[in-house]
């Protein structure tokens, strides 16, 4: 693992941009760069005009409609942030559109891995492809696809490599929760029986800090820009796992087969994605910013509750305390479990700068999903 004074190092040597050929063609070449700005319903009925625009038969229940609703508008807001991180440090090809790359930023992230470019741009890519789903399978239904476009108005970063467009996502302000970090470690704490547990970086928590660079003034000093990359790899670990957490618990509500597969499906996807993040996640070097004190601990100094190559769910108490313990993912109480998606996701500053009809609106579509139930 890097050192302060091995990062000065590595930060300041450019890595080479990779040659990539787009894994399939689901955007198309010929989407304009600002594509992922399309507004969803837009794109869900191109998708079914492609098709002689035909319904499907059937209707969904007013609980799954609602549901997948909901994990419509929490994939697009993943794809607007994933765009800004693919943007400033992923690779750069038709299949993603938008962005130029920073090299500096892009070598940053690559003293976490050296495939971090490519792996942003997958994930990214991803999420792109669940809300386009979604949203497609609720128009077969003559359901209202999902549509947040009047809210990208959210400034950009400056810094060399981003677009100059509106976003739904503040990434410069961010309080990120790594409590998730400890609680896949622990055999004896899960936040489903109401367990707290503590914080892997203590200091994440406890402010407002960039994941990525505000503008090419956060380029330096290396440390800093270390920094910077650090916050993100621990943000992608902790989207990741709430999408992970969220989409087992409002599989627990739905009612048509259809519906229950896509949860599960998509669902499979992000514990792939967070397997991942907390993997690299871990090799963060311990650091001090010299810009504002944000410290990143050395995570193997404590013992297995922050040891960073414990990255299987080691088994902890699950539905009954005096059941044997079991490597589960956690949480998955289903009550609440849209609400708690989406303050989780207010708390972590995501929606620093959004106005109040913003939050109407998604408090409205995780009341509604919330209410689901099984027939």
């Amino acid at each position: 693992m890097l050192r302060e004074t091995e990062i000065d190092k590595a930060t300041e040597t450019t890595k080479p941009s990779k040659s990539s050929f787009s894994r399939r063609s689901f955007l198309g070449k010929s989407l304009a760069a600002g594509a992922v700005t399309m507004g969803a319903g837009l794109f869900a009925n191109t998708l079914l005009a492609k098709e002689g625009n035909e319904k499907e038969k059937g209707h969904l229940k007013k609980g799954d409609a609602a549901i997948l609703r909901f994990l419509a508008a929490a994939e697009i807001i993943e794809a607007d942030l994933w765009q800004q991180y693919n943007e400033l440090g992923g690779i750069q090809d038709p299949e993603v559109p938008g962005g130029t790359g920073n090299p500096a930023y892009t070598a940053a992230l690559a003293v976490l891995d050296e495939d971090m470019d490519q792996y942003i741009h997958d994930n990214t890519d991803d999420e792109i492809s669940h809300f386009t789903f979604l949203n497609a399978f609720l128009a077969s239904k003559g359901a209202e696809p999902v549509n947040l476009d009047q809210f990208r108005t959210l400034p950009s970063s400056q810094a060399t490599g981003a677009q100059q467009i509106g976003r739904l996502t503040n990434l410069m302000q961010l309080t990120v929760n790594t409590s998730f970090w400890t609680r896949y470690r622990s055999d004896s704490l899960n936040p489903d029986f109401g367990d707290t547990l503590p914080q892997a970086v203590p200091g994440l928590a406890a402010g407002q800090f960039p994941a990525i660079p505000r503008s090419n003034a956060d380029l330096h000093p290396p440390r800093h820009l270390q920094a910077i990359a650090n916050t993100a790899g621990f943000h992608f670990a902790w989207i990741e796992q709430g999408g992970t957490s969220l989409y087992a618990s409002l599989a627990q509500r739905v009612t048509d087969n259809d519906v229950l597969r896509i949860l599960l499906s998509i669902g499979g996807t992000e514990i792939m994605h967070f397997q991942t993040w907390q993997d690299k996640a871990g090799n963060a070097p311990p650091l001090t910013d010299p810009t504002n004190g944000l410290v990143f601990p050395d995570l193997n100094a404590d013992g297995e509750l922050t040891q960073t190559n414990l990255i299987m769910p080691e088994p902890t108490i699950f539905l009954r305390r005096r059941f044997p313990i079991c490597s589960i993912i956690r949480p998955t109480e289903t009550r609440g479990a849209a609400m708690a998606a989406l303050n989780a996701f207010t708390a972590d500053g995501l929606f620093i700068g959004q106005p109040s009809a913003f939050f109407t609106l998604l408090n409205g579509l995780a009341r509604a999903a919330d209410a689901a139930r099984r027939m």
